[in-house]
């Protein structure tokens, strides 16, 4: 039996290497994204908003063994998508063999892309917090997996995929997870409408410090994003390391310059932004390129976004009119896109040889340009521009699909009652007054009352004061 659980395939550090980046990951999400959702928002929307992500965690989850995993990674059925079945499931058969990457089982690969699909559908909701109906949000879930994330993945990352084969890189994520999230957040929220006039004039966080630790986890598990992509506890991983936070801690500083000098003083909310985008931009790049190169790219990333953030979106109608309510768009497309199109720049083709294997396609422009080879260099910087353009009109497409067929079944936003008063009307249960007086869990359907006892957060002292 020990052999047979431990095959002569199986590089036992790789695989132990995997699993815990895969956990790195899901942290980011679970706690990281509800914590910072529940905490950035305001109170009223606390509970909602932090719900939105746990829900999409737990659904995608089921989704993705059931079905989504072999459309992403699976059998080809068309040349961006893979066949659906039931293979996610298959733990004593195709789950312990081999996967399609890596010395470890396809139930590491699993696990591992589950996550990232995951955190891809709470990005999206970051753009529709405080306004979605839930009800409509749980069905969105599972048709945006099946009907966008699964062809993004599929085409870029699959080696059957069209833009796989093209050459498009995308170390991490770039295109599949954050463009793609950032597009996608964008539509939806076009399609589901504004918050409410008050709360689009005024929606402070109801803790700050709060959502410095949500924002923490995410940096912190940024480590297993992007350093579980060469799907080996090898060199690439710990450059991929080593660049995220480099670029990572670039971008922060430069927000935090550019606020400082334009409003006067730094914003905490403006660092985590930067925080954000500099982990987005990198992450096509990731283990691609030099440090110097990282860097750039986080220097970019702190004043790119935040030129489009502060400056165009004031100025152009379309972005106004649309309430994105976390700047998805900017933080994670527009970072995507931006990182997309500087790995084709400054893709160094050694690293990008222990990535992709003895493939001379791989090469970011300069350093073609410098071996002599501008064409090679051109046709990179071609294939990261189609690959953005695919994902874009992709996810402009389909999630309008999805949203027009989800408002046939339920509205997509909520009504003006709910709308006013957030957590209480949506889900009974409130952030801060659950333990507090006892109002709002009363009320709840995990309430006293709901196990038929008085309107008392407290069965014990309501007994004693019958007897009194």
């Amino acid at each position: 039996m020990a052999t047979e659980a431990a095959p002569e395939w199986l590089e036992k550090g790789d695989n132990a290497w995997q699993l815990a980046a895969a956990t790195l990951v899901g942290l980011q999400s679970v706690p990281g994204l509800v914590i910072l959702y529940g905490s950035v928002v305001k109170k009223k929307w606390a509970v909602n908003s932090a719900f939105m992500a746990l829900y999409a965690f737990a659904a995608v989850l089921v989704c993705w063994c059931v079905w989504a995993f072999r459309m992403s990674f699976g059998d080809e059925l068309l040349p961006f998508v893979g066949r659906p079945d039931l293979a996610g499931l298959d733990q004593a058969g195709f789950l312990s063999r081999q996967g399609f990457a890596g010395a470890y089982p396809a139930s590491t690969l699993l696990f591992f892309q589950f996550v990232f699909a995951a955190i891809t559908l709470i990005l999206v909701a970051g753009s529709l917090l405080g306004r979605m109906n839930f009800r409509a949000w749980m069905i969105f879930v599972p048709l945006w997996l099946t009907f966008s994330y699964t062809i993004g993945a599929f085409s870029v990352w699959s080696p059957k995929g069209f833009l796989f084969k093209a050459g498009v890189m995308d170390f991490a994520g770039g295109y599949v997870i954050h463009l793609s999230s950032g597009v996608a957040g964008f539509t939806a929220a076009y399609w589901v409408g504004p918050r409410t006039a008050k709360d689009r004039e005024a929606f402070p966080p109801n803790n700050i410090l709060l959502t410095l630790a949500g924002a923490g986890l995410l940096w912190m598990g940024w480590t297993g994003f992007n350093g579980g992509a060469p799907y080996a506890a090898n060199i690439d991983a710990s450059a991929a390391v080593v660049n995220t936070h480099l670029c990572t801690a670039t971008s922060l500083l430069v927000w935090l310059l550019l606020d400082s000098i334009v409003f006067g003083r730094p914003s905490v909310i403006g660092a985590v932004q930067g925080m954000i985008t500099g982990l987005v931009c990198i992450t096509p790049a990731a283990g691609l390129v030099q440090g110097w190169a990282a860097m750039l790219m986080g220097a970019l990333s702190g004043s790119v976004p935040w030129c489009t953030m502060m400056v165009l979106h004031k100025r152009s109608r379309l972005l106004a009119r649309v309430d994105d309510t976390l700047a998805v768009l900017h933080t994670h497309g527009v970072a995507g896109s931006l990182g997309g199109v500087l790995t084709g720049l400054l893709a160094e083709p050694r690293l990008a040889g222990l990535f992709f294997g003895d493939d001379p396609r791989y090469v970011g422009l300069a350093y073609a340009v410098k071996d002599g080879r501008a064409g090679a260099g051109l046709r990179q910087v071609g294939a990261q521009l189609a690959g953005i353009a695919f994902i874009v009109a992709l996810n402009i497409a389909v999630t309008s699909v999805v949203c027009l067929a989800v408002r046939l079944a339920v509205p997509l936003r909520l009504n003006e009652e709910q709308l006013a008063a957030g957590d209480d009307a949506i889900h009974g249960e409130d952030a801060y007054a659950v333990w507090g007086d006892g109002e709002t869990y009363d009320q709840s359907v995990h309430g006293a009352n709901h196990h038929g006892y008085p309107m008392t957060a407290n069965p014990a002292a309501s007994k004693a004061d019958e007897m009194i």
